[in-house]
C-alpha cells in the first residue's frame, strides 16, 4: 500500500511517501508517521531552507517510510523557473521488498496556479529519475512515484507525466492509479477540509500515485485506489490534502 500525504488507517501500509513533512528540532514528522503505522525504515531530503531556520528549528522535507529496507537514497533538486536548482526535492529509494528491488519516489511540485511552466520543467525533471532509478522494465518491478504535483489530471504537466503528450525520455510514462481503479473524482483538495475554509480554488485532485510503464504485466498494477485522511480523527484532519491509498499487484 502506498500512500501520498497523510496516514492510512485502514490497513498495515507496506510503504508510504509523503510530499512534505516537517522537522522540529530534529524530530521528524516522517518518524512520527513510522512510528504510528509500524513501518521500521524512514529517508527523508535535505533542507532546502536549513540556513533561513534560525531558532525555530522548522525543516522542509520529502520523505520514504517503508516495511522494508531502504537502499540508493538519493535527494533530488527539481528545477526553478531559470532552470537552476530549486528547493523542491524528488526523493528516491529502492526498497528491499521479498518480491525483489522496489524503487520508489516522493516528490512535490510548485504549487502556484500560474506555475505551469515550473512544474512542466520539474515534471520532466522527475521523469529523467524515474528513468535512472527503475531496473529493466521487461523484468523489474516498476518504479512507484508519490507526490503533491499541485496540478490538475488535464494540466501540461500532468499530461506529460502519463504520457498525453511527448515527454523527454523515450520508452517511459507513468500510470495515473486513480485514472485506473479509484471511484469518483478524487479530490485531495477539498472544500470540505477545515483547513481550505477560505481556498480559492477547493475540489481539485492534486496529489497522486504513478506507477512506471512499461512493466511486466500484472506487475505494479493498481488493484485499488481510495483516499485516506478525509474525515477528522480527534477532532482534527491529519493535513491540509487528503492522501492517496493504493494497492498494487505484487
Amino acid at each position: 500500500m502506498i500512500v501520498s500525504r497523510g496516514v492510512a488507517r485502514s490497513s498495515p501500509p507496506r510503504g508510504a511517501t509523503a510530499s512534505l513533512v516537517t522537522t522540529t528540532h530534529g524530530t521528524s514528522a516522517a518518524h512520527v508517521l513510522a512510528d504510528a503505522v509500524d513501518l521500521a525504515h524512514v529517508a527523508i531530503t535535505d533542507d532546502p531552507f536549513a540556513e533561513r531556520r534560525g531558532e525555530s528549528g522548522v525543516g522542509f522535507h520529502n520523505a520514504i517510510v517503508a516495511r522494508w529496507p531502504l537502499q540508493q537514497v538519493r535527494s533530488h533538486a527539481l528545477p526553478r523557473a531559470d532552470g537552476t536548482a530549486g528547493h523542491r526535492r524528488a526523493l528516491s529509494a529502492v526498497l528491499d521488498t521479498p518480491h525483489g528491488d522496489w524503487p520508489v519516489i516522493s516528490t512535490h511540485l510548485d504549487h502556484r496556479f500560474d506555475e505551469s511552466g515550473v512544474r512542466q520543467m520539474q515534471a520532466e525533471a522527475l521523469l529523467h529519475v524515474v528513468a535512472d532509478v527503475r531496473g529493466d522494465p521487461d523484468t523489474a518491478l516498476p518504479a512507484v512515484v508519490g507526490g503533491d504535483c499541485n496540478a490538475v489530471p488535464d494540466s501540461d504537466e500532468i499530461r506529460l507525466l502519463t504520457g498525453r503528450r511527448a515527454g523527454p525520455v523515450r520508452n517511459l510514462v507513468l500510470s495515473d492509479c486513480w485514472e485506473q481503479v479509484g471511484d469518483g473524482p478524487g479530490h485531495t483538495w477539498r472544500a470540505d477540509n477545515p483547513y481550505q475554509a477560505a481556498t480559492a480554488w477547493p475540489n481539485r485532485r492534486l496529489d497522486y500515485v504513478f506507477v512506471s510503464w512499461p512493466r511486466p504485466k500484472p506487475l505494479g498494477n493498481p488493484v485499488r485506489a481510495w483516499l485516506a485522511g478525509v474525515e477528522p480523527v480527534d477532532g482534527m484532519v491529519p493535513s491540509d490534502h487528503a492522501a492517496v491509498v493504493v494497492d498494487l499487484h505484487t
